[in-house]
């Protein structure tokens, strides 16, 4: 063999055993082997018939799984469960169209939706739990049939609903670090936020919208026809906006990343000033009629949710953990449950007048964890939020098997759509993005520092593992072993990329490493 040859061969053989070894990565992470948790999909898959079938069966749903997405054990089994549940039935969710793939929000089809059956109500989650998958394509090609797949452009109903696109869009680059793919959309998300300040833009600067175009029908604030100034819409354009400016900064845009700081400033004053009811110190709707609905409402926390408030509206979390407020036996209120008017609209189709909704539970979550890692407050801590994933948790069952539908009553946990068969699956909320990175606590951000803040009380669980975590093209993973009997990699929290270890602390606390 000449030398020539020789290179040759070594080079082939050096791709083959590349690949090789990036496939058995796939299938497991540092710690944490994925046949560990293969039981579980073998379960969900045997719990019911599947009659629906998209892109993934349940047949080929594991083999799919256990090369898309991280893998996390706990010693709370149902935390643990739910976590591989929520991964199956996105997966469900997952659908091969002829302009790509897409994740749709129900399974059966809507005569509301868009091409595809797609609905744009929950983008703004799908984005944020997909984001976590290693494989890219699924929402890179999701995104693009929203944005371009009518002949070249967006979708006839991407403004069917408010949605917080841009935001999570970008939220998703602090995960992968693609800034091309980000910045090749940005003219198209330039477009969209101009057709809003268009659609929905008021003379005092803020944003209306009937709460049923929020997705949220049946309000106690709001009405079908309504056009209020609504936390929602508002919350939604200012971190829209912030984005765009991060974006646009990305991009080399000084003077275009200064226009959109500028318009997220103007929001976020017009929802400080007229959106906070300083009686009821929370972020309230204000009607059509330019006075307050009085009526606070799970949407008041959405603003965290962007970091949108200041330091000194942090009171309107007091209500999070009162049983007058939104805390009941099954999860958070969709509104504060000593109003005249909580539950007063009937039952069953689709009310946001306080039944628990996942869609808002995950938003507030989200929100609560900014709260906790960005903001100076002693209002909640760990325990408040670790329990309240715990009723999500609790929630996330019907007749004693994993569960996810629309709403339920929050006092029984009964799932008020649970027997019919548009609820089941239904793809309208995150779990899996809240474990991450409220749970466990990875921060995503932009630069070379990795930052993991857990918000599990240390006495809670005495180790937790997340593990094959797809992040700035590294993989992470993140322990915590009190004792360091379990994992045998060192007692204490400890943050490994690429299996070099980056960031430890003895205790559950804030840590910082270098990615590279």
């Amino acid at each position: 063999m000449n030398q020539r040859a020789g290179i040759l061969t070594f080079l082939f053989v050096l791709c083959v055993s590349t690949v090789v070894a990036q496939k058995s990565k796939a299938a497991g992470g540092a710690v944490l082997k994925a046949e560990q948790f293969r039981h579980y999909v073998d379960y969900f898959n045997t719990m019911e018939e599947e009659n629906i079938a998209q892109a993934v069966p349940n047949a080929q749903a594991w083999d799919w799984l256990k090369v898309n997405i991280p893998l996390f054990e706990c010693p709370q089994q149902n935390f643990e469960e739910i976590w591989y549940y929520r991964w199956w039935t996105l997966r469900k969710h997952l659908k091969q169209t002829p302009a790509g793939y897409a994740f749709t929000e129900f399974l059966i089809n809507r005569n509301y939706a868009d091409k595809y059956n797609l609905i744009g109500s929950a983008l703004g989650h799908h984005i944020y739990e997909a984001r976590w998958l290693r494989d890219n394509k699924y929402l890179n090609d999701y995104l693009h049939i929203w944005y371009r797949g009518n002949e070249g452009k967006a979708m006839n109903k991407l403004h069917w609903f408010s949605s917080w696109n841009s935001y999570a869009l970008y939220n998703r680059y602090l995960v992968n670090g693609d800034s091309s793919y980000l910045l090749d959309l940005l003219p198209d998300l330039e477009t969209d936020y101009t057709k809003w300040e268009m659609e929905k833009r008021l003379p005092n600067g803020l944003f209306w919208q009937s709460d049923v175009r929020d997705g949220m029908e049946e309000t106690i604030s709001g009405g079908r026809k309504e056009k209020n100034a609504r936390p929602t819409i508002n919350s939604y354009m200012y971190g829209n906006a912030m984005a765009l400016s991060y974006m646009e900064t990305l991009a080399g845009n000084k003077a275009k990343a200064g226009l959109y700081a500028s318009k997220a400033d103007s929001i976020k004053k017009g929802v400080q000033q007229l959106l906070w009811n300083a009686k009821d110190t929370f972020f309230e709707t204000r009607k059509q009629a330019d006075t307050m609905a009085n009526v606070r409402e799970e949407i008041g926390f959405i603003p965290w949710y962007f970091n949108l408030p200041d330091t000194g509206y942090e009171a309107a979390w007091k209500k999070i953990t009162e049983e007058s407020g939104f805390c009941a036996p099954f999860g958070l209120t969709t509104a504060e449950r000593s109003h005249p008017q909580f539950r007063t609209h009937g039952c069953c189709k689709c009310e946001w007048d306080g039944a628990v909704w996942p869609y808002a539970t995950a938003q507030t979550m989200t929100a609560m964890a900014n709260l906790m890692n960005n903001y100076k407050q002693t209002v909640v801590n760990d325990s408040v939020y670790f329990r309240l994933m715990e009723l999500y948790v609790e929630s996330q069952y019907y007749r004693g098997r994993p569960y996810i539908g629309e709403y339920l009553d929050e006092k029984t946990g009964y799932w008020l759509k649970g027997d019919q068969e548009r609820s089941r699956y239904y793809n309208h909320s995150t779990y899996n993005d809240l474990v991450i990175t409220g749970l466990v606590g990875l921060r995503p951000r932009a630069d070379n520092t990795i930052e993991v803040n857990p918000l599990v009380p240390e006495k809670k669980w005495d180790w937790f593992c997340l593990d094959n975590v797809s992040y700035h093209g590294k993989l992470v993973t993140i322990i915590w072993d009190k004792t360091g009997a379990k994992y045998k990699k060192g007692r204490g929290l400890s943050v490994w990329v690429n299996g070099k270890k980056k960031a430890s602390a003895e205790h559950l606390q804030r840590v910082t490493g270098t990615i590279e």
